[in-house]
Order: structure tokens, then sequence, then C-alpha cells
């Protein structure tokens, strides 16, 4: 294998290093500072696999986002009910923590843990202010296939 060599950073590169997560930690605070309005959204995909829930602000900007696997859920626990209201607690944490008490639920996607992640959201104290479905519905959709001649 060898001998392993440690690359040292000059001066000028720690800089420049350096801006760019100076940058990053202001932007961090621009977003939360918009967040502190009091308002936002909160997206739910529910899957067959899995349940998904995004917090953005009022504008839509994502400010966290978790799921059922990122908790710790595997294979078809992912998709069950009590994973999705657990996901749901998790970013209810998360909306207190930036200071949103007020939002606005869009739910997209037929699986299990769509209702349980609605209900879970209304028991925890946020103020709902409406509930959306945007799941994509087909109006007459694609080509069918030809028929299969035997």
């Amino acid at each position: 294998m060898g001998k392993k060599r440690i690359i040292q950073k000059s001066e000028e590169e720690l800089l420049t290093e350096r801006e760019r997560v100076d940058k990053a930690i202001k932007k961090q605070t621009e977003t939360q500072a918009v967040a502190i309005t009091g308002e936002g959204r909160i997206y739910i995909y529910s899957s067959y696999n899995n349940t998904i829930m995004s917090l953005a602000d009022a504008k839509g900007n994502v400010l966290s986002w978790t799921s059922a696997g990122a908790i710790g859920f595997k294979g078809s626990k992912k998709s069950t009910p009590y994973a999705a209201s657990k996901v749901a607690e998790l970013l209810v944490q998360k909306a207190r923590r930036v200071g949103i008490n007020k939002v606005k639920i869009l739910v997209k996607g037929i699986g299990p843990g769509r209702e349980s992640a609605l209900r879970s959201l209304g028991g925890q104290g946020l103020e709902v202010t409406s509930v959306e479905d945007i799941t994509p519905i087909p109006h007459n959709g694609c080509r069918p296939r030809r028929p299969r001649r035997v």
C-alpha cells in the first residue's frame, strides 16, 4: 500500500474555504429569519414504501425534511402508519425550533401513512390553516399499448 501522504492546505486555500463556510452559515440564518414569521408549509409524500415530510417557509423554501427511513425504520416497517406518525412528531419539533406555529399541509400520494401523519400533526399543537391534496391524477393519460395477438 505504501506510505500515506497528508496534504496540507496553504493559507489562501484555508481562507477561501472559510469564506465559503461563512457564506453558507449566513445563508442558513437568512432562511431561518424568514421562517420566524411563524407561517410555513408541510409537504407529505406518502407512497407504498415510505413516508417523506418536508418543512418549508411561506415562500416554499425547504427548511428541513425527514422520512421514515431516515428515522431508522427499515423494510416494510417504513410504510406503516406508526412510522408516519413518528416522522410527523420529529418534523413538528424541527418546526418549533425554527419558529413555525401555523402551517398549510399539502399531501401527495396514496400510501398507508397519509392519514396518521395528518392526525399526528394536528395533535402536536400546530395550528393547521388548510389541508390540500396535490396527488397527480391522469386525465385520460398516455396512449395504451396495442392489444396482444395470440
